[in-house]
């Protein structure tokens, strides 16, 4: 059977997976987006189901307004040990630090946060026959934990740091497979020198052996369509298959290539040869063993008539109670704005991640209390707006320090329909970007009125910088502004 990657498409980087009985559960990094660290469920690596976020409570995770962008959460680890999910991560905020959550049901509850002091990022949880609990993070270094108090008990000891000369080791995962302790590490640094290596020991404390074949995965110096490959995670299939989940991007565009919707969730079959894991050959279109269930159809449009939004909705480093509201006209998102512009870091904005290179994105709106509408944002100083309000729609562009209202129009009173649509560019030329963003409305059924055409370069990685992707919302600058619904449905990707 044959699936498409990535499997969990749009900003989902640095994936820790694990399995309970017949179930998968993996988690991701957020960054500066709240509620943090979302939690996928699937059944057979293929199909995910965004069921909750660990860190969904503002005494959970603190997102301070000098939280730069792609600041906050980063690359959790995910595991389930003694009838309990565990899960820790670190708040690269100020304030912030390392922690672990744990819950009964990875949907949650999670608890509150336990910290963890003194440690590097990408901290890892792996527990011996003993009961020892061991702490390895980047550096590559390790620490036994009390990981009910988070108190260190022995360490920090070095471990491995990959080649020689190996760039920003990182990413480690330990795991206890036939009798050795297998270290999985990231290195080459997260963008086209990234990389998989893996070592191993009969000791989690070491001394680690590397393996002769490293790195085990890596795309740097191909052409391949996917890029970026590293951060990995390993896990054991039922019927005793092994697979690995990883990080890459799809660059678009001429040279050098730019991606935009962020580092996505792949995953690769795993062999074993001579004691060490082989994955197999990373590629958008995959063959698999068994046969997959059909997947149910991605929901693309919420009417908002839920108490609670789905678990989907990111905001920007929080999401306050008065900023929002479905109850107070039923059936639609009622946004209140708390800054004048996406410029500011405490902006009202609710927002889902662009998961495919080509893709619709339509609401209803009411500005007839406010001025807002629907926004595509990478960061604070590169963003496309379509903002409605005081009897105009108005396009505005920010690109670093520039600021410019591209184009304005009158609109009648009363909601009005906006909508973006993205469009991946087609055959290949040296200078040609990503992809093309048409921004509009729709002043009558099926109707599209462009009223601006974008570049998508300026809202990619490689032009913004940071570890983020495209996250496509609404928001409000003024007043209150009023969504009856919205809706993304991908279009057919022509490259």
């Amino acid at each position: 059977m044959t699936f498409t990657n990535p499997v969990i498409a749009g900003m989902h980087p640095d994936p820790s997976v694990c399995r309970v009985g017949a179930d998968y559960y993996l988690a991701c990094s957020s960054f500066e987006y709240f509620p943090g660290v979302p939690i996928f469920h699937s059944r057979d690596l293929v199909h995910w189901e965004q069921i909750g976020n660990a860190l969904d409570r503002p005494g959970q995770l603190t997102l301070p307004p000098a939280t730069p962008s792609s600041g906050g959460v980063y690359a959790p680890t995910l595991r389930h040990h003694d009838g309990r999910f565990w899960l820790i991560t670190t708040n690269c905020a100020p304030g912030g630090g390392s922690f672990i959550v744990t819950a009964d049901d990875p949907a949650g509850p999670w608890s509150d946060p336990v910290g963890v002091p003194g440690i590097g990022i990408d901290p890892d949880l792996a527990w011996d026959d003993d009961g020892n609990c061991w702490c390895t993070y980047a550096e590559i270094a390790q620490i036994r934990l009390d990981p009910a108090t988070g108190e260190t008990l022995d360490g920090p000891y070095p471990l491995w740091s990959g080649g020689p000369r190996a760039e920003a080791p990182e990413a480690p995962h330990l795991h206890r497979i036939d009798g050795y302790w297998y270290l999985l590490i990231a290195e080459g640094g997260t963008e086209r020198g990234h990389a998989v290596s893996i070592a191993r020991a009969t000791s989690p404390n070491g001394p680690f052996e590397p393996c002769p074949a490293n790195p085990v995965l890596t795309h740097r110096g191909t052409d391949r369509p996917i890029q970026n490959t590293g951060h990995a995670d390993l896990v054991q299939g039922p019927d005793g298959s092994w697979w690995m989940v990883l990080l890459g991007v799809r660059p678009g565009g001429g040279t050098p290539g730019w991606h935009v919707l962020g580092r996505e969730t792949f995953l690769v079959p795993v062999a074993w040869v001579d004691g060490w894991p082989v994955p197999g050959e990373l590629e958008p279109e995959m063959t698999v063993p068994w046969p997959l269930a059909p997947g149910a159809p991605a929901a693309t449009r919420d009417d908002f008539d839920s108490p609670r939004l789905h678990p989907r909705w990111i905001s920007v480093r929080s999401r306050p109670a008065a900023s929002w509201s479905t109850a107070q006209r039923p059936g639609w998102l009622s946004l209140h704005a708390r800054g004048p512009s996406l410029d500011q870091p405490g902006v009202t904005f609710v927002g889902r991640r662009q998961q495919d290179l080509s893709c619709r994105v339509r609401a209803l709106a009411d500005p007839s209390e406010g001025r807002g509408g629907l926004a595509v944002r990478l960061d604070e100083s590169h963003h496309y707006a379509l903002e409605a309000g005081d009897g105009l729609v108005r396009v505005t562009a920010r690109i670093g320090s520039i600021r410019h209202t591209v184009t304005t129009q009158p609109i009648p009173e009363g909601p009005v329909r906006l909508r973006v649509d993205v469009v991946a560019a087609t055959g290949w030329h040296p200078s040609q970007g990503p992809d093309e963003l048409h921004l509009g409305v729709e002043p009558g059924d099926g109707d599209f009125l462009v009223l601006a055409q974008l570049d998508g370069r300026y809202l990619s990685t490689e032009v913004a910088g940071g570890f983020t992707g495209r996250v496509i919302g609404m928001f409000a600058t003024s007043g209150t502004v009023r969504f009856d619904w919205f809706d993304y449905e991908p279009i057919e990707d022509e490259r």
